[in-house]
């Protein structure tokens, strides 16, 4: 069996694994590090998939970009020793990897998640070798994270193409695919609503990772 893509590109978070306890916790970590007011896990998960340069400054009420980034940096003291391994990975997520290993697909991890937090997460979970490679952001938090820049970036590389296959759960995952000319396929087991994702047209919406794996595989 041949896959209709030349290489699956997954988002990490919201798509691979639920990261909420972690990333929420660290937000709080620094937060109430600066004296800010902390917040329920479940009034975070807006913050699973925008950048934290975009996300601190509404849950802190300042746009300093000083303290900004002074949050971010407090955020990934805690988040690096034990908010990356506070994920959980969702049901069907390692047999669907395995499978399309299997049958010799080509994957790998495009996230706006800092490259070396990425690739202690997929390490965590043992799934680091169904990947090509690990794309992330560089960490500088003073500068402004776009995900259709990362992904223009590989495209640049020749690492990405236009037969190339997006899947994520959110809004920038679909849009990144669709500016770089690549395929998108939107998954509903994450933090993205089906709005969002129906919003920019995703070639394919996929309810659970069996249905990902029928798309991948046509």
């Amino acid at each position: 069996m041949s896959a209709r893509f030349g290489l699956v590109l997954f988002d990490l978070d919201g798509t691979l694994s639920d990261p909420l306890e972690g990333i929420g916790r660290s937000i709080n970590h620094a937060l109430a590090h600066f004296g800010h007011e902390e917040r329920p896990l479940e009034a975070l998960a807006w913050c699973i998939g925008p950048p934290l340069a975009d996300s601190f400054p509404v849950l802190s009420g300042s746009s300093d970009p000083a303290h900004i980034r002074e949050l971010i940096l407090k955020y990934r003291e805690r988040y690096a020793v034990t908010g990356y391994a506070e994920n959980t990975l969702y049901p069907g997520i390692p047999p669907l990897l395995e499978a399309l290993s299997a049958q010799g697909v080509p994957m790998a991890v495009c996230t706006s998640k800092r490259t070396d937090f990425a690739e202690q997460i997929l390490a965590h979970f043992g799934l680091r070798q169904h990947f090509r490679f690990v794309s992330g952001h560089d960490g500088n938090p003073g500068v402004a994270h776009q995900k259709w820049e990362q992904m223009a970036g590989l495209c640049a590389q020749g690492l990405v193409g236009p037969d190339s296959l997006m899947v994520g759960d959110r809004v920038f995952d679909m849009h990144a695919a669709h500016r770089n000319g690549l395929s998108a396929a939107g998954v509903l087991w994450g933090y993205g609503s089906r709005a969002e994702l129906e919003a920019e047209s995703p070639r394919f919406l996929c309810e659970q990772p069996e249905a990902l794996l029928e798309v991948v595989l046509g």
